[in-house]
């Protein structure tokens, strides 16, 4: 998903070379980052990030005399050469990185588990989620990304409607032209914008066991997929009409611009479209349409040490002791804005209320699953809701679609 759209603050930079490729890593000769070894760390990141990533690397280095190398890579790029170099031993010991490059990660064996220790505790709880599989936590969650609902205040005010049918009714008493729009990606679909919707009648993707890891059980069957299905197609083009396919993201935001619709769910990245002919605007928890909480998919960012990597405990006190602290935090998000997952830098930024209105969408929501059988679900699903929207029978193609799902994961 996409990141917010604001200004980015310099970090001043320090003496840390900026490699153009990996060299790997030195062993340790105490495996003591404390007495200072003398050993190195390689860590992969972005443009964005490497002037935050410099400043606790610094700090490192004169502390315990360990070596980190900055490898500049296109964000693009890292999951596929994360997986292609860690077994050559050519791949860095840490890598920033999304929390849906998991599955891919520890199907290849290249990513190794981490202990947070107490610092866990200032982790946002769909964080530490999102970088759990299988019941073992595989990374250092620091970011959020996720949608919300965001509402025209000059037409409905700034209070959350407590529910799907409350926010229309209170959009067509102001008398707005559309209650609400929603991308539905044209006639491809949308089904991650849709998602809180759907988890609101209690349907998830798939089902989470007790430790926050998803597990390839389809969840999206039975009475709560059927009741999504229906209330689907009762706001689609063969009902109210709220939810159409002639809605793409590009439409989406140009009818809340232009101050035709009252509400609207989107990331905090399309803000800045969506206000640009001065439509004032307040972010708040998408409303339940069928009586649970609707629960968005949340994007997480992070860090990851490599299986292979030769100075694994130096790898994990980085993390946990250097980039674990409320100014390294700081710096992260001064350099490229994400939604905060460190619990204090999210109160701190919350005094932002475009901010802590994403930050409360994400406190209810669910990780995007990051298990392999999730490439096997998103055109099935996709297909179906359009097929629903455009007037297809909802039961009986919500039911054939996952019907599918479960032969295509096996």
């Amino acid at each position: 998903m996409r990141k917010i759209g604001t200004g980015i603050v310099a970090i001043a930079a320090t003496t840390v070379l900026l490699a153009g490729c990996s060299g790997g890593s030195t062993p340790s000769e105490s495996g003591n980052a404390a007495e200072g070894s003398g050993g190195s760390l390689v860590v992969w990141t972005d443009a964005n990030r490497a002037p935050a990533i410099e400043a606790a690397a610094k700090a490192f280095e004169e502390e315990t005399g360990t070596k980190i190398e900055l490898v500049q890579k296109n964000f693009e790029d890292i999951r596929n050469d994360f997986i292609n170099q860690v077994p050559t031993g050519e791949g860095p010991d840490i890598t920033v990185g999304a929390h849906d490059f998991l599955g891919s990660f520890v199907s290849a064996g290249v990513v190794d588990t981490i202990d947070l220790g107490d610092k866990a505790d200032q982790i946002e709880k769909v964080a530490v989620d999102a970088f759990t599989y299988d019941g073992q936590l595989y990374g250092f969650p620091y970011a959020l990304e996720t949608i919300a609902l965001v509402q025209n205040t000059d037409l409905v005010g700034e209070e959350a409607p407590s529910s799907f049918d409350d926010m229309i009714a209170r959009a067509q008493a102001a008398g707005a032209e559309r209650p609400f729009v929603i991308n539905t990606a044209g006639q491809k679909g949308d089904a991650y914008t849709m998602y809180g919707f759907q988890t609101s009648f209690g349907a998830p993707v798939f089902v989470q066991d007790a430790s926050g890891s998803y597990t390839n059980e389809v969840g999206m069957g039975g009475a709560g997929g059927e009741a999504f299905a229906t209330w689907l197609g009762a706001h689609g083009e063969a009902g109210s009409g709220e939810i159409s396919t002639t809605i793409d993201y590009d439409t989406n935001n140009e009818l809340f611009a232009a101050g035709t619709a009252a509400y609207t769910v989107q990331g905090p990245w399309a803000i800045e479209t969506l206000t640009a002919n001065g439509v004032n605007v307040k972010v708040n928890p998408i409303p339940s349409a069928g009586g649970e909480t609707a629960a968005p998919f949340v994007g997480v960012q992070g860090f990851y040490i490599s299986s292979e990597s030769a100075n694994k405990l130096l790898a994990q006190e980085f993390l946990t002791t250097y980039l674990a602290t409320d100014d390294a935090q700081r710096a992260l998000y001064e350099a490229d804005p994400r939604l905060p997952a460190w619990k204090t830098l999210a109160a701190e930024v919350s005094s932002d209320p475009i901010v802590a209105g994403f930050l409360a969408s994400a406190a209810n929501g669910v990780p995007q699953p990051s298990i392999p059988e999730m490439g096997s679900v998103w055109d099935l699903w996709n297909a179906a809701q359009v097929q629903i929207i455009k007037g297809g029978d909802p039961v009986s193609t919500w039911n054939t679609m996952v019907t599918d799902v479960q032969a295509a994961i096996g």
